[in-house]
């Protein structure tokens, strides 16, 4: 068990994964397979963290002593295998885990990602109170309708899953306005608000990654990501949110039951 759990260690560095990606000449495996299959164990046991930065190609072909071709296969095979993806500067990093929330249910990121057993968390990038008569006509509101505008970045066990934008009728649920943003919205809105949540309308749309949310999620280039356009209903039939999220394409993995 001691074993076990030194092997899916977290505490990695570059020496330690050089040393582990080390291949063995003994064997008729081509190098560079020997090294992308130690990848993926690696990652399959944890023992490589999520978003861990990864040394580049001219280290790994000196300290292996191996030719930059051998590296360079290996690189590719670590692509076509969904072990990385592009980070900041250039720089390659272990792909996140996928997340797989269910679908058809009304629930807010902070409940979905529990259920999937990863831990929340949320930065505020932008809180205010604001009249934006295009949002108001987009939910049948008046011209005047004020709302609380937050833009959020959410992570999962750290790492960045969304950037969403979300408007909250003020008129509905005016004690949003003291809300300090922590925990649920949704939570929020049905307990200290008293306006019942019933349903919501959601699409879904296939869009690449604006360059504030590459930044947003350490990309050096941009990604193909998931549009989620949603408008929450309160018991009256009236809109209290609409809230746009963009979603990480190489993190969320959505699946539907058909019958």
């Amino acid at each position: 068990m001691k074993a076990a759990a030194d092997e899916s260690s977290i505490l990695v560095d570059s020496d330690f994964l050089i040393e582990r990606l080390a291949p063995d000449r003994t064997l008729a495996e081509p190098v560079y397979r020997q090294m992308a299959r130690r990848m993926r164990e690696l990652v399959a046991i944890g023992a490589v963290p999520d978003g861990q930065s990864l040394p580049a190609e001219r280290i790994l072909a000196e300290r292996l002593n191996v030719s930059r071709t051998t590296v360079r296969r290996f690189s590719e095979l670590r692509q076509s295998h969904e072990l990385v993806v592009s980070g900041r500067n250039g720089a390659t990093v272990t792909r996140p885990r996928s997340i797989q929330p269910p679908l058809g249910k009304l629930k807010g990121f902070t409940s979905e990602m529990r259920e999937c057993g990863v831990e929340p968390s949320t930065r505020l990038l932008e809180r205010a109170i604001v009249a934006d008569r295009t949002i108001a006509s987009m939910i049948n509101a008046p011209s005047t309708t004020q709302f609380l505008k937050l833009v959020r970045l959410r992570l999962g066990d750290g790492v960045p899953m969304s950037r969403e934008t979300a408007w909250y009728n003020l008129s509905l649920a005016p004690d949003l306005e003291d809300w300090n943003v922590e925990g649920s919205a949704y939570d929020y809105i049905q307990h200290r608000c008293g306006v019942r949540l019933v349903n919501a309308e959601q699409s879904i749309e296939a869009v690449s990654s604006s360059p504030e949310e590459c930044v947003a999620f350490g990309l050096s280039a941009p990604l193909p990501c998931l549009l989620f356009k949603r408008r929450t209903h309160a018991a009256s039939g009236q809109i209290v949110e609409y809230a746009e999220g963009v979603f990480r394409g190489d993190i969320y993995v959505y699946h539907l039951k058909l019958t």
